[in-house]
């Protein structure tokens, strides 16, 4: 897969940014990158991130809700966070 050094990069900066963050806001510029409706994505907000992993081509952030709730982020999104 030679998308993986790219997503393990991503991995390292997003650790050394995020583990332990609590995510205050999130904006969806575009409905079409949101792929569910139950819960909903607003449901992460004043949650922290407990951990990052790799799923395929995918960054996928795990958050301190129960049952724990997940984003995950296919690589050709990912490098435009902000």
């Amino acid at each position: 897969m030679p998308e993986l050094p790219d997503i393990e990069a991503y991995l390292v900066a997003l650790r050394e940014r995020t583990l332990g963050a609590t995510l205050t806001d999130l904006r969806i510029l575009s409905p079409f990158l949101l792929r569910t409706f139950d819960p909903p994505y607003d449901a992460l907000i004043n949650h922290k991130v407990t951990s990052l992993h790799r799923l395929g081509k995918r960054v996928v952030l795990e958050f301190d809700n129960t049952p724990p709730l997940f984003a995950v982020i296919h690589l050709m999104i990912s490098g435009r966070f902000t």
